[in-house]
């Protein structure tokens, strides 16, 4: 019984595999034939590593106890006929966990010390750092192993309160969220900040990343969990109980961290079994049920359609067991459906168009590079043809035309000097214009006005001034890149007119979807710069933690706007030097096949048969090219693959019918 969203995201997988191996296959063309130049290469590479690599996160958050690890089981790991989170009643996940895959790494469970939240070293710093990890091999073969290895993401440990406000699970200010102390005073506190949980499923083998996030405390004591993990997620299930509805805590965790999130929301409303009475008539349940899911919609200020009433544990038992009628009563189909439907398409689009891009332009480059050379051929075998029955003194005549034309055009040489001085130097100006140098000074500077301004509403200007900002730089940059093809287009065009070339500048960089990531993090950061957060960040370790995020954030946003930049420069240049070498060894040919039939007459016939010949084969390149980038618009443009139960899911049930414990 394959569940629905699962089969959507194996759909989009075969189509993400049936597109970059068409990339790989249109590389492997243009390789073999000397038309892969580096821009072109750079291109594809990075493309095709796009879709190997792209990640689908589905972040799932709520309070304890709303049966959230029980449904990240139902929706995704009901296949392998046990729990791989472990779900019991109480406190379960205590940290944030992250269930993926790679292939290049053992299956494991990694964890990281809570302690290291006392340093001012960000999760995604301490990632690289093997040895800040305590790491623990999974038997994947053994479900009893298994579910023992994983419930050390239960593990907490009990520290003085000192060490625990520290730590950011102590607030002086909100004692009703604070942790009860023991006799000795102690309190219980997470025994690891993070974990990664390395598994080999085949839906974590297609791209899927799987975001289990802890309870209100520790999602608020973990500054990089609100600013970066939570807002770089594709979709949000918030996860409520059914008995209860909406509570403080759960409207806190809403409003505090994922109200203003720009990213696919889902609110499952779990338990609804729990509703059920064997005193009450079926009808009466489903009233409760449907206002429940009505209030819970008004609550959180979100349409009552991405509400979705389930049971998590019918859905697990029923798929585990096979039971169509306990699938059919936990209605979790509904919820993946809208998993489905509307996220997956998303992930496409996004995709899809950034293939056609690149298709686009290996054919604007490729394709004129072909066109010049047939071009090229054309010329010489007209001028193969028109010396049958001349004598080798028109030949002689002919050599010494060609020597004049190549030295003729030997002379743009200063003129494409001249041009490549002046391209460099608006090149640099617009790199610097982006450079990381002004990321870390503009941070340095919000820093300082944080600091005295963190409790006031100074703190959201300084920020917003900071934004405002940096987004003029990458409109600057976006407008001198558009200088850059004005002078390059105008350069091109008298380069074509005065010495035959085929150049065009390619269509101008296009920048404006790092800016829409700016927006993105600019969003994300001024909801932390509200006042639930004022009192930590005047604290220096998570001002300092703040800032080093925040770096790390801009800094991959301006250097991608910089790589986009400097390729887009290149694959301009690249042209200049294709063309060049083709025309050089144009005129080469021309005066070895004129030599040659000046030395011999029945020269001739056989270099005329060659220069066709080799014109033919241009022609059977560019109509081979013709096809390759037709078959990537064909398969990116087409629809998904129909997926039935994944083969490697059904190969993949060593465990099948093995609960796991619990």
């Amino acid at each position: 019984m394959a569940p629905s969203f699962a089969n959507k995201l194996d759909a989009l997988s075969a189509w993400r595999t049936s597109l970059e191996s068409r990339l790989r296959e249109l590389s492997r063309f243009l390789f073999d034939h000397d038309l892969l130049d580096q821009p072109a290469s750079e291109l594809l590479d990075g493309l095709t590593q796009r879709l190997a690599g792209e990640k689908l996160v589905v972040a799932f958050v709520a309070e304890f106890s709303r049966g959230k690890s029980e449904l990240i089981n139902a929706i995704f790991f009901a296949d392998t006929g046990r729990r791989i989170l472990p779900a019991t009643p109480g406190r379960t996940t205590m940290c944030p966990v992250e269930l993926s895959y790679d292939e290049d790494e053992t299956p494991s469970l990694r964890l990281l010390d809570i302690d290291t939240r006392l340093h001012n070293q960000s999760l995604g710093e301490l990632r690289g750092h093997a040895q800040a990890w305590k790491q623990v091999t999974l038997n994947v073969k053994r479900p009893d192993l298994l579910a023992e290895e994983l419930l050390q993401v239960m593990q907490t440990k009990k520290v003085p309160v000192e060490q625990a406000r520290a730590l950011g699970f102590w607030d002086d200010a909100r004692p009703q969220d604070n942790p009860p102390r023991d006799a000795d005073g102690l309190v219980d506190v997470p025994a690891w900040r993070h974990a990664i949980i390395n598994y080999p499923h085949p839906l974590l083998k297609r791209g899927l990343v799987v975001l289990d996030t802890p309870g209100l405390n520790a999602i608020g004591a973990e500054p990089e969990l609100t600013v970066s993990l939570l807002p770089s997620a594709h979709a949000t299930v918030f996860i409520l109980a059914a008995d209860t509805g909406v509570t403080k805590s759960d409207l806190a965790i809403w409003r505090d961290h994922l109200c203003g999130q720009a990213l696919a929301r889902y609110v499952a409303l779990n338990k609804i079994d729990t509703l059920s009475d064997a005193l009450s008539p079926h009808a009466e349940t489903e009233i409760h049920i449907a206002r429940q899911r009505a209030q819970t919609a008004q609550t959180l200020e979100i349409p009552e359609t991405r509400v979705f009433p389930i049971s998590a544990k019918l859905a697990l038992t029923g798929r585990v067991a096979g039971d169509a009628d306990d699938l059919r009563a936990s209605r979790i189909l509904a919820l993946e459906d809208a998993l489905g439907h509307q996220l997956l398409p998303q992930r496409r689009e996004v995709l899809m168009q950034a293939a056609l891009d690149g298709a686009g332009q290996i054919e604007s480059q490729v394709g004129r590079r072909l066109s010049d050379r047939r071009r090229q051929m054309s010329e010489q075998l007209l001028e193969l043809r028109g010396l049958r029955g001349k004598n080798s003194n028109m030949v002689g005549v002919m050599l010494k035309r060609v020597g004049n034309e190549s030295a003729e055009f030997e002379q743009c040489i200063g003129r494409v000097q001249a041009m490549r001085s002046v391209h460099t130097r608006m090149l640099k100006e617009a790199l610097l214009t982006i450079s990381s140098d002004v990321v870390r000074e503009s941070t340095e500077v919000l820093q300082d006005k944080l600091r005295s301004a963190i409790l006031n509403l100074g703190a959201k200007r300084a920020f917003a001034d900071m934004c405002a900002a940096l987004r003029r730089r990458l409109n600057d940059a976006q407008a001198k890149g558009g200088e850059i093809h004005d002078m390059l287009s105008a350069s091109f065009d008298k380069l074509n007119t005065e010495f035959g070339f085929g150049l065009a500048a390619p269509k101008p960089p296009d920048l404006a979807r790092f800016v829409r990531d700016l927006d993105l993090i600019e969003r994300n950061y001024m909801q932390y710069l509200g006042l639930t957060h004022a009192l930590r960040l005047s604290q220096n370790r998570f001002m300092e933690q703040f800032r080093r995020m925040l770096v790390s954030k801009l800094r991959v946003v301006f250097e991608g706007a910089s790589g986009e930049l400097e390729l887009w420069n290149k694959t301009a240049s690249a042209q200049i030097d294709s063309q060049l070498r083709d025309r050089r060894r144009n005129f080469k040919r021309r005066r070895e096949s004129l030599e040659r039939v000046q030395t011999a007459s029945n020269e001739l016939e056989l270099r005329i048969q060659e220069v066709e010949a080799q014109e033919e084969r241009l022609r059977e390149l560019q109509s081979r090219l013709a096809q390759l980038l037709h078959s990537i618009e064909a398969v990116a443009k087409g629809p998904l693959p129909v997926s039935e139960l994944p083969a490697d899911i059904a190969a993949d049930r060593p465990l099948a019918g093995a609960t796991g414990g619990r």
